[in-house]
């Protein structure tokens, strides 16, 4: 597998794990069903597209992104942190476009930094890319 492919689709599997954990550990705090079950379903899309880049990776023999736990439980202290005196909708879905922007922006630098990644590479990354923008338009119904 060339170096390229696999910085972006490990990229791609750190976005999406990002999304799920932060999903999940958001779920619990959510008062509102119709808010929450769109939650549920844009973790399911995270965990397709991670499938499918770690399909990639390991079709190629390669590694695929291991995340570690002392970052994931930077995300969630932050979640906690930034939820310990507002549960409200609105801010559930302002801090989740949030990291919907901030993994959209680490995409386009992998995408940068990683120019002869193969085209069904750049694709995926591509797909998640739009997954985020329209989520992010799903979530501002929320603000």
């Amino acid at each position: 597998m060339k170096h390229d492919d696999e910085m972006v689709l490990k990229e791609i599997q750190k976005n999406t794990q990002m999304g799920m954990t932060a999903i999940d550990t958001i779920l619990d705090k959510i008062g509102n069903d119709e808010f929450s079950i769109t939650l549920s379903r844009q973790s399911l899309h995270y965990a397709d597209i991670h499938n499918r880049a770690l399909d990639k990776i390991l079709q190629q023999d390669g590694e695929g992104y291991r995340g570690n736990q002392i970052g994931e439980m930077v995300l969630r202290g932050s979640i906690h942190a930034n939820t310990a005196f507002n549960i409200s909708t609105e801010h559930l879905a302002e801090m989740m476009i949030q990291g919907s922007n901030r993994g959209i922006t680490s995409m386009w630098k992998s995408l940068k930094h990683n120019g002869l990644a193969e085209h069904d590479t750049v694709e995926l990354a591509k797909e998640l890319m739009d997954f985020e923008e329209k989520s992010i338009e799903r979530l501002r119904e929320y603000l």
